[in-house]
């Protein structure tokens, strides 16, 4: 089947019934009619039928190379520069539809099983199979145009050891035998965000293994069906309080849920695993696959798209309560627009300094993109703090929908007009702003942007280990061996 519809996306994971958990109580009948998970499947059917829209058809989608039918952008493999471009505006079109709103949107695990698949060679290091294995997933995904949750990280128990030096070497999911049918896999895993509500679940390694001279059981990589038996997905709190698009604008639109992922052995078949006890394979898939660089490219993409959102909010309300004038305002919004602008720059600067990589795959330049993913965590709580400080005492002075429906009506419209604007829409406004840097929503945002790729100290880290500063140093000397020559010469 080439790109899927929406209508097609939510009959399949109705038709799985994945073993998924909210609120003590198994998920039973439809997904798509769950009070947790009906908002956001329906904003995710929408993305998919975006790729049938005839007036975008030529980015949203490109012939599949094997098939011939069209198949999703996010899953092309780029070859030129105006490949990359392409799949940026693919994956921009997504994320202005959500205001960057939905992080795990497919299109991110998309671009990183592209890579993987465009670099399956790697994974035949350690046996012929797995590399194959992963070539044909790969088309797989493509053709049957999967959409798939991840899991990275282990359970936090105890962040000082490591997980097989836990009280029980079962709490961090691990091998636990290798039978005729496949490897057997025992424990849990963090946070597979929209974990109920895809096709499959791809479970890689996120951060290095201790090598040893033993097989390591904790090293593995694979996708498995989310109603695989003995699989089973925890969710927290829904955010989605079943309220309408007026009162949550956002969480009954776009709440993505976060689950634990518990595998109580689970038999992953031989043809989905992709790597198995090799610790060498694991430490390098992320980075030699550049699945690294192009899920950033995702993501930087998306991030340009939500802070034109965060504002186009903020200018709306400027100009409704008609506060523009003031020059504090006005560098709060400078602040803002700064960020679009050197995200945008850097985005743009990846694409411009691409590069073939020995995959045979275009691949952006990861210094730009890098400083972006280091830059946008620390700036994204400033946006909320912004919205507040402009907003100030009427993010509280919100009714609801109800209210805006009852007697009070007439009470409303007097005392809660805008300078630019009726009360109903002023409060609609505000009550999109409060989604944003108030409600359980927008404080699971931020959070989320937080800690998007990982610990943000780590990251800068890996950041300065990995920049090659040695050019600006010889420059440097250069000058000083000058500055001597010229001394000596007088």
């Amino acid at each position: 089947m080439p790109a899927k519809t929406g209508k097609q996306y939510i009959e399949r994971v109705d038709k799985a019934k994945s073993n998924v958990w909210i609120d003590g109580k198994p998920v039973q009948g439809n997904f798509s009619e769950h009070p947790a998970f009906r908002g956001v499947m329906k904003s995710q059917a929408e993305l998919y039928d975006m790729q049938h829209d005839p007036d975008k058809r030529d980015y949203m989608t490109y012939v599949s190379p094997t098939t011939g039918d069209r198949v999703g952008t996010s899953f092309m493999q780029p070859r030129t520069k105006e490949d990359l471009e392409k799949r940026r505006m693919m994956i921009q079109e997504w994320a202005r539809y959500n205001g960057g709103m939905m992080g795990r949107s497919p299109d991110y695990i998309n671009s990183g099983m592209m890579a993987y698949g465009a670099a399956a060679e790697m994974f035949g290091q350690q046996d012929p199979m797995f590399a194959e294995n992963m070539r044909r997933y790969y088309e797989y995904c493509r053709e049957n145009d999967l959409s798939l949750t991840h899991t990275l990280i282990q359970p936090q128990v105890n962040r000082a050891v490591n997980s097989a030096e836990l009280p029980d070497p079962y709490i961090a999911a691990r091998i636990v035998k290798r039978t005729a049918d496949g490897v057997v896999i025992r424990g849990a895993r963090l946070l597979a965000t929209q974990g109920g509500i895809t096709d499959e679940i791809m479970v890689f390694p996120s951060t290095l293994l201790k090598q040893s001279d033993e097989e390591n059981p904790y090293a593995y990589a694979f996708c498995i069906p989310n109603h695989t038996p003995g699989l089973k997905f925890i969710c927290r709190e829904t955010f989605d309080y079943g309220k309408s698009a007026f009162d949550h604008p956002l969480g009954s639109r776009f709440e993505e849920m976060d689950t634990i992922v518990v595998f109580n052995d689970v038999t992953v078949p031989w043809d989905r695993v992709f790597a198995l006890g090799d610790v060498e394979v694991c430490n390098r898939a992320y980075v030699e696959s550049n699945a690294q660089v192009h899920m950033t490219h995702q993501v930087v993409a998306k991030n340009v798209a939500k802070t034109e959102f965060i504002l186009g909010i903020l200018q709306l309300m400027v100009e409704t309560i008609n506060i523009g004038q003031f020059q504090h305002v006005q560098e709060k919004m400078a602040e803002v627009i700064i960020v679009l602008e050197n995200m945008k720059a850097l985005l743009i600067a990846s694409e411009v300094n691409a590069k073939v990589d020995k995959w045979g795959t275009m691949t952006p330049d990861f210094k730009p993109l890098n400083a972006a993913r280091n830059y946008f965590p620390r700036i994204y709580p400033r946006f909320s703090e912004i919205m507040q400080l402009l907003g100030a005492s009427g993010l509280m002075a919100i009714p609801n929908e109800s209210d805006f429906r009852s007697e009070l009506r007439a009470d409303l419209d007097k005392y809660l007009q805008a300078a630019n604007g009726d009360a109903y829409n002023r409060v609609k406004l505000f009550r999109l702003a409060w989604d944003v840097c108030m409600s359980a929503f927008g404080s699971r945002q931020t959070l989320y942007e937080r800690f998007f790729f990982g610990d943000p100290v780590r990251m800068a880290g890996a950041l300065y280990n990995g920049y090659d500063k040695q050019q600006y140093v010889d420059r440097v000397k250069e000058f000083l061996n000058r500055s001597d020559e010229l001394v000596a010469n007088r």
